[in-house]
């Protein structure tokens, strides 16, 4: 958790900007297309360019925007810089920042440490406003494999720190995670956002996890508007059985068993600007040229894409 000093130098003369508690506003920019396109930082981590060299490739090779993950951006800081001075960086690129990536223990039971999740929680959606950054990641961290999920009180929770992020036109976006063994697949994910009961649920879907949890991809067609409006993009080999899977198994979109171009057909039926999010963790990549692999990445992508808009 950062105190009071740190924050201070986080933000610099940057005022946050708040929004009245009735809704969200728009997180996505107008797109001439359905789709828009993001590199999600973890996809060239092997290569460690560094926090702003991560902007400038993902800007440099045609992206939309990027994630970034919010232990980059406190390394970043603690090295004698502000989130000031970064977010005139990303806007002299030209890109913006689509979603930070965040792993506090907002949903946890013991109260302590959940509370102290939430505090954390804040802490990170006034450096997300900062940036300019509307979505933050709120995965089930901090929560033990195995342990049984009360969907209601998860749904309490949730609507708390949606409520919280409303201060700071800052939507937490509710994340699964396929191995987790807690939160772990998308049919979990729908049951606390219902039991939240607000207009602004959102739930971050990805792939390999949607894959690795059982969800499956047609739950995708159960779903419409704004439930979902960034997806990790990736996809996951056929030769490996599901159970022995892990992060660095994902391969480029395209090049697997998913069936990304139905995923894409039905994202696109929801209607709305979805940002398809390239996230890799994938160590043959981060041995090669970084600026080659999100070039290659975001070329896949865009030919999926292409395919379904015929």
């Amino acid at each position: 958790m950062l105190n009071r000093r740190e924050l201070l130098k986080l933000y610099g003369s940057f005022a946050l900007t708040t929004l009245s508690p009735r809704s969200f506003t728009n997180a996505a920019a107008p797109a001439n297309g359905p789709f828009r396109f993001c590199l999600n930082t973890s996809t060239i981590s092997g290569q460690n360019p560094g926090l702003l060299k991560y902007v400038e490739i993902a800007a440099a090779t045609g992206y939309d925007g990027v994630e970034l993950w919010i232990n980059d951006i406190r390394d970043y800081v603690n090295k004698g810089n502000s989130v000031e001075s970064l977010a005139k960086y990303i806007k002299s690129k030209g890109i913006s920042v689509y979603n930070i990536i965040s792993f506090t223990s907002w949903m946890a039971d013991d109260e302590e440490k959940r509370k102290a999740g939430v505090k954390e929680l804040e802490d990170e959606m006034k450096i997300a406003n900062a940036l300019g950054c509307r979505r933050i990641a709120a995965p089930p961290a901090g929560i033990e494999k195995g342990e049984t999920i009360d969907f209601q009180k998860a749904g309490v929770r949730y609507r708390e720190i949606i409520e919280l992020g409303r201060k700071y036109n800052v939507m937490p976006l509710l994340e699964f995670w396929g191995a987790s063994g807690t939160l772990y697949n998308f049919s979990q994910a729908l049951a606390i956002a219902a039991s939240a009961n607000d207009r602004d649920v959102r739930i971050l879907p990805d792939v390999y996890h949607m894959f690795r949890g059982g969800s499956g991809f047609n739950c995708l067609k159960m779903v419409n508007g704004k439930l979902v409006d960034i997806i990790h993009f990736n996809d996951y080999p056929a030769s490996k059985p599901v159970d022995e899977q892990t992060d660095g198994d994902r391969v480029y979109p395209g090049d697997g068993a998913a069936p990304l171009k139905q995923v894409l057909h039905d994202l696109k039926a929801m209607g709305g600007t979805k940002i398809l999010s390239l996230e890799l963790f994938n160590k043959s990549y981060w041995q090669q040229d970084a600026t080659l692999v999100a070039k290659t990445g975001l070329q896949k992508m865009k030919a999926l894409v292409n395919a379904i808009m015929k």
